[in-house]
C-alpha cells in the first residue's frame, strides 16, 4: 500500500509539472517575438528572464538529483537575470525545453523507494519529497508571472487559459455534460476552444 501511495505521488507530481509547462506555453504562444524581452519597469523581469531563470534552476536542481547538491557550483544564478542583446526567442525556447527535459528525465527515473532519501539544496537537507514539492511551488510562482505578462501584452485579445470571467456556471455545466477527463487546465482549454460553440 505504501509503495502504491508513493508511486501515486510521483505520478501526480509529474503530471502537475507537465500541466504547468503546458499552461506557460499556452501563454507564450500568445506573445509576439519582441514581447518576450519587454520588462514593464526597471524592477520587473521580462518573460525571457523568467524562462531563463526557471530553466537554469531546473538544470541545477534536477541534474544528479539524488547524489549532488541541487545548487551546482557551475550555476551562475545572477546571469539568469541577464539577457544578452543577441538572444532570440528561439534561443529562449531551446533553453526552456532543455530545462524541462532534464526535469522530466529525473522525475520519471525516480522510484517510490527514493522519496525518503536525503538530498541537499545549498547544503540544506530535504527528503526527495520535500525537494520535489519545493520546485513544484517555485515554478508555478514564476509561470504565474509569465501568464500575467502575456495577458498584459494581449489585453482584450487575450485567450483565457482558465475559466473566463462570468463563465463559472457554464464551465461547470460543460464538465457535467462532457464528463471531461484529465487535468483541470486541459478541461479549461477545451472549454475555451471556439469550435465548441459550433
Amino acid at each position: 500500500m505504501k509503495k502504491a501511495i508513493a508511486q501515486h505521488y510521483l505520478d501526480d507530481a509529474t503530471a502537475s509539472y507537465r500541466a504547468y509547462k503546458k499552461l506557460a506555453e499556452k501563454a507564450l504562444d500568445q506573445l509576439k517575438d519582441e514581447e518576450f524581452f519587454v520588462a514593464l519597469d526597471d524592477e520587473s523581469n521580462s518573460v525571457a528572464v523568467i524562462m531563463k531563470h526557471i530553466a537554469g534552476n531546473m538544470l541545477s536542481r534536477w541534474t544528479d538529483f539524488l547524489t549532488t547538491d541541487g545548487e551546482k557550483p557551475e550555476r551562475n544564478r545572477d546571469l539568469e537575470f541577464v539577457i544578452e542583446p543577441q538572444t532570440t526567442k528561439a534561443d529562449m525556447m531551446e533553453y526552456w525545453e532543455k530545462g524541462w527535459q532534464r526535469t522530466f528525465e529525473t522525475l520519471e527515473a525516480l522510484r517510490p523507494e527514493d522519496l525518503m532519501r536525503t538530498v541537499k539544496i545549498r547544503g540544506e537537507e530535504h527528503t526527495a519529497v520535500q525537494a520535489i514539492n519545493r520546485q513544484l511551488a517555485h515554478y508555478p510562482y514564476h509561470i504565474g508571472q509569465i501568464v500575467f505578462l502575456a495577458k498584459h501584452f494581449r489585453s482584450a485579445d487575450w485567450k483565457s487559459l482558465s475559466i473566463p470571467r462570468n463563465k463559472s456556471a457554464e464551465f461547470n455545466e460543460y464538465l457535467e455534460q462532457k464528463g471531461v477527463a484529465g487535468h483541470r487546465f486541459d478541461a479549461a482549454a477545451r472549454f475555451n476552444e471556439p469550435e465548441r460553440k459550433n
